[in-house]
């Protein structure tokens, strides 16, 4: 499964030492754990007293996280999507993949198609040609791109037309951040920072909000800003995640309007109130462009953005908070 490694820093706390007015919560000692899911590490750090209770509420967070990846990877035989994408009609569908395909459905209608889970077969051209693929087969797999075809209840989801695909990339790993928060808050942590690829927080690290450093999209060492957690979930989708060509102008993220890679903007970074909105929104915000994606934004209650253009141009909202 893609993934997206865009943060290169979170700190816990900013700078060593604890800070001037920290709680007894904020000095609980830090305790963390990883596992294997979307085809990267993910991990969480959570401060408790009783490492014994913190290290059950990682695995919990943990197990929800690889739920997740289980239900939707594109690789994995046994998971639904693999076998939805292969059948093109998936009985009995889980509750967590309805959920999922219901809020791209509103996101695609809300981004007037720039976000759609129908562009796998693009992805498949481009990965089978190792590159640019000929117009011929691009074309192809263009006309299998579809939203409004993908009908999801209770009982099956159908893809409608022979041949279609459909990737959740852009959804799982912030749908995952989300069910690994509530299972830490359902065995009492307060104080934790999730890291699935999209990251999400609660309370506080030695008397500071918990911080992130978010990538510069042409310095894989150098951070293009640093992101106070402020209860809200952060996802970033940059043209250097995957990238089929050298000079990143055809990656992973697909306009299905042109069926290509939208060509202004070389990273996105989403707040929004939960890791599946922010992990979405970050991807069709990197298709809509940076004026479209601003406005859009401004209209939706908890988002904010930095938008960086393939140009260096940087652009963030009002409420982004820059630590």
């Amino acid at each position: 499964m893609m993934h997206r490694r865009t943060f290169i820093a979170a700190t816990l706390g900013g700078m060593a030492g604890v800070a001037a007015g920290a709680t007894e919560a904020d000095r609980r000692p830090l305790h963390s754990g990883a596992a294997l899911a979307f085809g990267t590490t993910i991990s969480i750090a959570v401060r408790h007293a009783d490492p014994e209770a913190a290290q059950q509420a990682i695995a919990a967070a943990l197990g929800e996280a690889r739920r997740v990846d289980a239900l939707m990877s594109l690789h994995q035989p046994p998971s639904q999507v693999f076998r939805l994408n292969r059948d093109k009609v998936l009985h009995g569908p889980d509750r967590h993949l309805l959920a999922v395909l219901e809020h791209a459905r509103t996101l695609s209608r809300l981004t007037q198609g720039a976000f759609d889970i129908t562009v796998q077969p693009l992805w498949r051209a481009f990965d089978a040609a190792h590159g640019l693929p000929p117009a011929a087969e691009r074309q192809r797999a263009q006309r299998l791109v579809g939203w409004t075809q993908v009908q999801a209840g209770p009982e099956r989801v159908v893809l409608a037309r022979p041949g279609m695909a459909i990737t959740l990339n852009g959804l799982a790993q912030g749908y995952a951040t989300d069910l690994a928060l509530a299972a830490l808050r359902r065995h009492g942590v307060c104080h934790a920072l999730v890291d699935t690829g999209e990251y999400g927080a609660l309370g506080r690290t030695e008397g500071r909000p918990w911080h992130l450093g978010i990538r510069d999209p042409r310095r894989d060492d150098a951070v293009a800003a640093s992101v106070v957690m402020d209860g809200r979930c952060v996802a970033t989708s940059g043209d250097y995640a995957s990238a089929f060509t050298s000079d990143l102008r055809h990656h992973h993220i697909f306009d299905p309007a042109s069926g290509d890679s939208p060509t202004e903007l070389a990273s996105v970074t989403v707040l929004a109130p939960t890791g599946l909105e922010a992990d979405g929104l970050s991807t069709a915000f990197m298709v809509m462009g940076a004026r479209r994606a601003h406005a859009l934004a401004a209209h939706l209650p908890g988002v904010d953005l930095l938008t960086i253009g393939k140009d260096g141009a940087r652009w963030k909202s009002s409420g982004f908070p820059v630590a």
